[in-house]
């Protein structure tokens, strides 16, 4: 048998496939053509400033809260569930929750904008709250997150308002 064997393990492990630096920016620039150009649906969001908010020590909630200017942001928004509910000696009513999804490289990085629970969003003409937020990874990847899914609830009408 030869010593002298062409087949050898390398040194390091391959690179990952299709995950490097140019291959992310590559799918955030097909995400940031197809939300803005093709699919084209926006939102205005109501960043919390928190500076000027006032928020509990203890809980850390804010009876009273104070906004940033408002942001166009363009985004994939889901509807999940739109009724109407009539109750005898009240009324008729209304219920409204949408998943919007960020393309979190295009907020963070182009606009400066970071989603947070609590902030507001007028898609169409209801107002809504962002009550959950999750993100997702590109190809498994721990450090590399592109989206961010909010799932937000509409808002009584009196509870948010914009001006």
């Amino acid at each position: 048998m030869s010593t002298n064997n062409k087949w050898l393990q390398p040194a390091q492990p391959p690179p990952p496939l299709f995950t490097g630096e140019k291959e992310r920016d590559l799918v955030k620039q097909i995400n940031d053509e197809l939300i803005e150009k093709v699919i084209g649906q926006a939102v205005v969001y109501y960043p919390i400033d928190f500076e000027r908010t006032n928020f509990h020590q203890l809980y850390g909630e804010a009876i009273q809260k104070t906004f940033l200017p408002p942001i166009r942001v363009m985004a994939l928004i889901e509807l999940n569930n739109y009724n109407s509910t009539y109750t005898e000696n009240i009324g008729i009513d209304f219920e409204s929750n949408i998943t919007i999804h960020f393309h979190r490289r295009r907020l963070t990085e182009d606009q400066d904008l970071f989603v947070r629970q609590g902030d507001f969003v007028l898609y169409g003409d209801i107002f809504y709250e962002i009550t959950q937020l999750s993100e997702s990874r590109l190809f498994g990847q721990i450090d590399n997150r592109m989206e961010i899914a909010a799932k937000c609830v509409a808002v009584r009408e009196g509870t948010f308002n914009a001006e």
